[in-house]
C-alpha cells in the first residue's frame, strides 16, 4: 500500500521508482491539456513528490487550471437547513449518531431563515447556495420544503442552487430537477475499498447509485471527498479517478477537520504540503470539473492557502457546518492579491470597483433578530449526506 497520509514521511520521494521520481510535472500538464488521463503512477508520483518538488507540481496544476478557468474563482455559500439528529453512524462526522460533539440539532429550516441566508449568499457574491440538510434521505416534507423555496429563492437572488439532502431514489431526483435544483451534492468521501472503515450504515455503492439517480435526472454532480482519515494515497487516487468516471462537474475537496466527539477525533496528520499535493493530483486527474477547496482549508493550508487556488478555481466563503471560516473578507483580499477575480456571482467587481458586495458581508449578523435564534451557519452536509466532514465542510 502506499504511504498514507496519517503516517508522513521526512522523504516522500524514497518511496518512489526512480522512473515515477524523474517525472516532469510541466509535461504532464501539456499532456493532460492534450487529452491524456493521468495514469494511477503519475497520481502517486505527485502525491508523493518531495516538497521541493511543490511548486513545479502546483505549477502544472495552474497551467491546467489556467487553461480551463482563467484566473477566476467562483464562490459557493453553504446553508445547514436541518443540523443533527442523523441515524448514520458516520465517523467523520459531528451530526451523526456515533458523535458525541455538542451540535445544533433542530430540523428543516422555516422559509424566511432559508430566505435570510440566500440573501446573504447573494450579498457575499456567491454563484451558488448549497441548501444541506443532515439525514439518510429527505422525507417527503424536506422534499416539499426544498421544491417550494428553490424557485424563490432563484427568482428574488438568480443563485444556483445545490442541494445536498443524502441518499436520493430516481423519482426525487427528478423532483429536484423539477423544481429547479441545479445540481446534487453527495460526495464519495473516500474509495470503495476504504468505506467500510468510515461508515457501516450505508455503503459506497449506495452512495454511487444516488450519484446515478442525479445524472440521469438530468441534474449536474458535485462528488468529492475527505483526505486525512487515515486512508492511504492509492485511496484518494482511487476516489479521484472514479470522479472522472462519473464526470462529476464539480469537486469539492475536504481535509478532515477532527472534531473531539468523532471517532475520528485527532487522527489526522496532514501538512500544508499535503494538502496542495493532493489539490493538483485532482486538477491534473479531473481537468475540466469545478475543483473546490473545502472544509479545513483553513486549519490545514494555513498560511499556504492562497496557493490551493492554483489549483482549485472554487472556495467556499463562510462559516462551514458546525465550524467557523475564516471572515469573508479575508477571502476576497486573499483572491485579489493573487490578481484572481471573482466570478459567476450575482455581483462581481465591475458592479463595486472593490471586487466586495455593496454590503460589508462581514458586518452581518449571522442569524437575523427577527428569526429564531439558529445561526444560520454553512454546512455541505450531514453524516451521510455526502458532503464530507460536519465540522469542515
Amino acid at each position: 500500500m502506499s504511504t498514507a497520509f496519517s503516517e508522513p514521511t521526512n522523504s516522500p520521494s524514497a518511496a518512489i521508482p526512480e522512473a515515477e521520481r524523474s517525472l516532469d510535472y510541466r509535461q504532464l500538464a501539456d499532456a493532460v491539456l492534450a487529452g491524456h488521463a493521468v495514469t494511477h503512477a503519475e497520481a502517486l508520483a505527485i502525491l508523493q513528490s518531495p516538497n521541493e518538488d511543490l511548486l513545479a507540481v502546483m505549477d502544472a496544476a495552474f497551467r491546467v487550471r489556467r487553461a480551463h478557468f482563467g484566473l477566476t474563482v467562483q464562490l459557493y455559500f453553504l446553508m445547514n437547513a436541518k443540523s443533527g439528529l442523523c441515524p448514520e453512524d458516520c465517523n467523520y462526522c459531528s451530526q451523526s449518531k456515533v458523535s458525541s460533539a455538542p451540535v445544533p440539532k433542530y430540523n428543516i429550516l422555516q422559509r424566511d431563515q432559508l430566505m435570510a441566508a440566500a440573501e446573504l449568499a447573494a450579498q457575499r457574491q456567491a454563484k451558488t447556495y448549497c441548501l444541506v440538510i443532515s439525514a439518510r434521505g429527505p422525507n417527503e416534507r424536506e422534499m416539499k420544503a426544498v421544491e417550494e423555496i428553490v424557485p424563490e429563492i432563484k427568482a428574488k437572488y438568480g443563485l444556483d442552487i445545490c442541494a445536498c439532502l443524502g441518499l436520493l431514489t430516481a423519482e426525487q431526483a427528478r423532483r429536484l430537477k423539477a423544481a429547479g435544483v441545479d445540481r446534487v451534492n453527495h460526495n464519495l468521501n473516500t474509495s470503495e475499498d476504504y468505506y467500510a472503515k468510515i461508515c457501516t450504515t450505508h455503503t459506497h455503492a449506495d452512495r454511487v447509485q444516488t450519484l446515478h439517480h442525479v445524472r440521469d435526472a438530468g441534474l449536474e454532480i458535485c462528488s468529492g471527498g475527505i483526505i486525512g482519515m487515515g486512508e492511504t494515497h492509492d485511496d484518494i487516487i482511487s476516489m479521484a479517478m472514479q470522479l472522472r468516471e462519473l464526470k462529476a462537474e464539480s469537486i469539492p475537496v475536504n481535509f478532515l477537520n477532527s472534531i473531539d466527539g468523532t471517532p475520528l477525533q485527532q487522527t489526522t496528520h496532514l501538512t500544508p504540503q499535503d494538502c496542495l499535493r493532493a489539490l493538483a493530483m485532482f486538477r491534473l486527474v479531473n481537468p475540466t470539473s469545478e475543483l473546490r477547496i473545502s472544509g479545513g482549508r483553513e486549519l490545514h493550508l494555513r498560511s499556504l492557502q492562497p496557493l490551493g487556488l492554483y489549483a482549485a478555481n472554487s472556495m467556499f466563503v463562510g462559516d462551514y457546518l458546525t465550524t467557523s471560516g475564516q471572515p469573508p473578507e479575508q477571502d476576497y483580499q486573499m483572491i485579489r492579491d493573487l490578481g484572481f477575480e471573482v466570478t459567476g456571482g450575482v455581483r462581481s467587481d465591475a458592479d463595486t470597483g472593490t471586487g466586495r458586495a455593496d454590503v460589508d458581508s462581514t458586518s452581518l449578523p449571522i442569524t437575523p433578530p427577527a428569526l429564531a435564534p439558529i445561526t444560520l451557519r454553512g454546512g455541505c452536509g450531514g453524516s451521510s449526506c455526502g458532503s464530507g466532514n460536519c465540522g469542515g465542510n
